[in-house]
């Protein structure tokens, strides 16, 4: 399949008058490649949609005891009137931190396009799905746009955190989430990859620096706050406000950002966060 950019997708969706996930699923040659792709990406939606409604309904805390409850705080008082910006911002912020919350619990979720960044995605489409009362169908569709922006940041970047920085982790998911959202709006294929242009740049340099070396603090609120950056991404590209880099370009330059982030700060536990005297004194208790 064609990774090679985002321009590349648009330009032959746009040349076909389809969407996205349309060109994406075509890749997966005949009428029984595509029926196979779908179910596919049906069951990892499935997967995805179970692991928000355990990381909601659930009193899940990790072995570490740094995780767990988040999700639910928010949710509950969402569902008490308590949200700032409305009903649906706060969904998006629950749903992104439960799925996080089971991930460093060890429950199923989906590396999307990492374990560590797996809530971004179904708390921003999912939320946007029932918002706009799309269909099952629309929503998996979706995920193949998202797995196309994915596809070509891992293939012009980086994806790792270990080699890019929570850039590559979270600020891929936002961008993933960005473009995907766009089109389960109604957007274009270009103002998708405008989203996911100022989606990557909201999160450039974004360092990678987990305490005591787990996948929990701060990564799983850093999941609710990419998400929010793709919710915003998403509002000013259907508004019609554009990138002015090419969102091909603003990957390239997440490739050499991570490569000018220090190693202390890229999943090493040796920078940032990871060395506040609170962090260590925590790693100590750990062992």
């Amino acid at each position: 399949m064609d990774w090679e950019s985002v321009s590349s997708l648009v330009d032959r969706a746009q040349a076909g008058g389809v969407r996205i996930s349309d060109v994406v699923l075509e890749q997966y040659g005949d009428d029984g490649g595509r029926a196979r792709a779908l179910d596919e990406m049906k069951r990892r939606l499935h997967v995805m949609q179970g692991a928000v409604r355990r990381g909601l309904e659930e009193r899940l805390a990790s072995r570490s005891g740094l995780t767990g409850g988040a999700a639910r705080r928010v949710e509950t008082a969402r569902a008490r009137g308590g949200s700032v910006l409305g009903d649906s911002f706060s969904r998006v912020i629950a749903r992104s931190l439960a799925v996080a919350e089971v991930n460093a619990c060890m429950g199923r979720i989906v590396a999307a396009p990492t374990a560590g960044s797996c809530g971004v995605i179904p708390g921003v489409l999912i939320t946007l799905a029932e918002r706009l009362d799309r269909s099952e169908q629309d929503l998996v569709m979706a995920l193949f746009t998202a797995a196309a922006v994915g596809g070509v940041i891992a293939t012009r970047a980086t994806v790792s955190g270990a080699e890019g920085g929570c850039q590559a982790e979270c600020g891929a998911a936002a961008a993933m989430a960005a473009a995907a959202g766009v089109e389960l709006c109604g957007g274009t294929p270009a103002q998708s990859a405008h989203a996911a242009a100022i989606s990557i740049k909201g999160t450039l340099g974004l360092v990678c620096d987990p305490i005591a070396g787990l996948v929990e603090v701060p990564c799983v609120k850093r999941n609710a706050l990419a998400a929010a950056n793709s919710v915003a991404a998403i509002e000013m590209a259907l508004a019609g406000v554009e990138s002015v880099v090419p969102v091909d370009e603003v990957i390239d330059t997440m490739k050499r950002v991570g490569r000018a982030i220090p190693e202390s700060l890229r999943e090493t536990s040796l920078g940032g966060l990871a060395t506040t005297p609170t962090a260590l004194e925590i790693a100590r208790r750990l062992g």
